[in-house]
């Protein structure tokens, strides 16, 4: 944990030092996938629930609502099957069903099963889907219900790859950051406070499967002139 604290404090301070906090790190050429923008509510009771959560969660040097350069993608699948069902449980903000904490659970990008990339949160605001990396991670959730699923659907599968080597372009990040949400508590940039729920993860996206995620966006990544960076780094969680 004192390495991950140490991390996220050289990430700050290095973004205050040169200044390009929030800034994209375009690396190639990647053009931004076609995308219905189908916003989820969000306004200053939510980000002010975002903020106390940060702080909760984080330290109180995240207390914050805003995602600013961040570092990680975590894939998700919505565990239901329709894009519909999942955006109004994303809307309701409601405290979740699991920990019981407010805000309400969101992503930033659904994928409907067809192909459709829907986004519902600007990437400048942060969405409560992965415990421990909120602070830094985009969240992009499929319709479906399993990894296979997915990983089967040529269209969707298709879709989600463009989108998230556009996200690796734009904001620089490492395609070893790709994780499933199922690989949270080994990402280095995994932080969390609350002792109970360290060890907590989802099983959706296991590192098999995201073996086989990770390999194609690399390829992507290369073929649209995209500097993918390096592989994963895991940091032994001890759950």
């Amino acid at each position: 944990m004192g390495r991950r604290l140490a991390l996220v404090a050289l990430l700050a301070l290095t973004l205050a030092a040169t200044g390009t906090a929030g800034v994209a790190a375009a690396s190639g050429d990647a053009s931004r996938p076609k995308m219905t923008w189908k916003p989820i509510p969000f306004g200053a009771k939510r980000k002010a629930e975002m903020a106390a959560y940060s702080k909760r969660h984080y330290g109180a040097a995240q207390a914050s609502w805003r995602l600013d350069s961040p570092r990680v993608i975590v894939q998700h699948f919505t565990g239901s099957n329709s894009f519909e069902s999942a955006w109004w449980t994303f809307h309701a903000n409601t405290p979740d069903g699991e920990l019981h904490e407010l805000p309400g659970v969101c992503a930033h990008f659904v994928i409907d099963r067809d192909g459709t990339i829907y986004q519902l949160v600007p990437l400048k605001v942060r969405c409560r889907h992965t415990v421990g990396l909120n602070y830094t991670a985009i969240g992009i959730e499929h319709v479906g219900t399993s990894d296979a699923g997915v990983l089967g659907n040529r269209r969707q599968l298709a879709a989600s790859l463009r989108l998230t080597v556009w996200l690796i372009d734009r904001f620089g990040i490492s395609y070893g950051n790709v994780i499933g949400h199922n690989e949270n508590r080994d990402s280095p940039y995994h932080l969390e406070r609350y002792a109970g729920w360290r060890c907590q993860t989802h099983g959706d996206f296991t590192r098999a499967s995201m073996n086989v995620y990770r390999g194609k966006a690399k390829k992507l990544a290369k073929r649209s002139g995209v500097a993918a960076g390096p592989g994963p780094r895991w940091e032994a969680s001890g759950c």
